[in-house]
């Protein structure tokens, strides 16, 4: 299960890092592809806030109620955080799709914000959640919450190895684009 988690984290930093060169060549008065950077959000609130943030939760909140003294969710809580602030780029984004005017300050604001977000997120978890859960957690542990997770875990619909219609125009540019 933490392996999988670590998967994804692999995979969300590499669309953090197209999300980062697009922020900076909008920041540099470039055109950029907003479909791409939509379907990146798109897929972000699809799969990471659908099914591996609530993955991570309940591992923690097993964690808490079973090896853990008095520990307070903050997890959850920094979920809930990366939520809105991937719902506000959404937002944007829809607007620009729209032909609605969003000021370019704005826009690259939303997306610093976003990127910086997501990737303290991930380290924080990979600095100090997951090494804790490996550390405390045992074998019936996790058996016990892979049953917990069946309900959440969903397949990645743009990193599986088959053939899959969502996310098209973000494959096609991630096996097009060159490396960063």
């Amino acid at each position: 299960m933490l392996k999988r988690l670590m998967h994804d984290h692999k995979h969300i930093a590499v669309l953090l890092n197209v999300l980062k060169n697009k922020q900076m060549r909008l920041s540099e008065g470039e055109a950029i592809n907003f479909v791409v950077v939509r379907d990146i959000v798109e897929y972000m609130q699809g799969y990471a806030e659908r099914s591996h943030h609530p993955v991570e939760d309940i591992i923690y909140a097993y964690y808490l109620a079973h090896k853990a003294n008095n520990s307070i969710d903050k997890l959850s809580e920094e979920h809930e955080v990366v939520t809105a602030a991937s719902s506000a780029l959404m937002h944007t984004l829809n607007l620009i799709l729209n032909d609605i005017v969003v000021a370019r300050e704005k826009l690259i604001a939303d997306f610093a914000e976003y990127v910086e977000l997501q990737e303290k997120h991930m380290q924080m978890e990979e600095r100090d959640i997951f090494p804790l859960l490996a550390k405390n957690l045992t074998e019936e542990d996790w058996q016990v919450i892979e049953r917990q997770c069946q309900d959440s875990l969903i397949d990645d619909p743009l990193f599986l190895d088959r053939e899959q219609q969502a996310f098209d125009e973000l494959r096609s540019y991630l096996r097009n684009a060159e490396p960063s």
